[in-house]
């Protein structure tokens, strides 16, 4: 099953020393999307981060070298939004506001529970 995985989904890693990927194939998933959109978020932090973030920034950028990239730019969550309703895609994030709007449109949502564990939401 396909996955889009959001900018703050790709930190996770260093953040909550969670291993997205493994967690990912636990629930069924094997085709891992990045949009651009997220690759330039990623940028930013990465360029105006501090610490933890900046880290955790630049090995997002490394964890989705491992991901299909699509070529698609704009606002992130737009971007994100628009791809799971054209791809039938579930979406990988930690945004409370992202996973509302993918809800409302019955996309399936995977988010972080408990900092230990990814968990498949619809």
């Amino acid at each position: 099953m396909k996955v889009i995985i959001d900018t703050n989904a790709l930190m996770i890693p260093v953040q909550f020393n969670v291993d997205i990927f493994s967690e990912l194939h636990r629930l069924g998933f094997d085709n891992f999307i990045v949009p651009q959109a997220v690759l330039n978020e990623l940028e930013k932090i990465i360029i105006s981060g501090r610490g933890q973030n900046r880290i955790a920034a630049k090995v997002g950028m490394a964890l989705a070298q491992r991901c299909e990239l699509v070529p698609m730019e704009g606002h992130a969550d737009d971007v994100i939004v628009s791809l799971a309703k054209d791809t039938g895609a579930a979406v990988l994030t930690n945004d409370i506001e992202l996973k509302k709007r993918l809800l409302e449109k019955s996309i399936k949502v995977i988010s972080l529970r408990q900092k230990t564990r990814l968990e498949l939401m619809s």
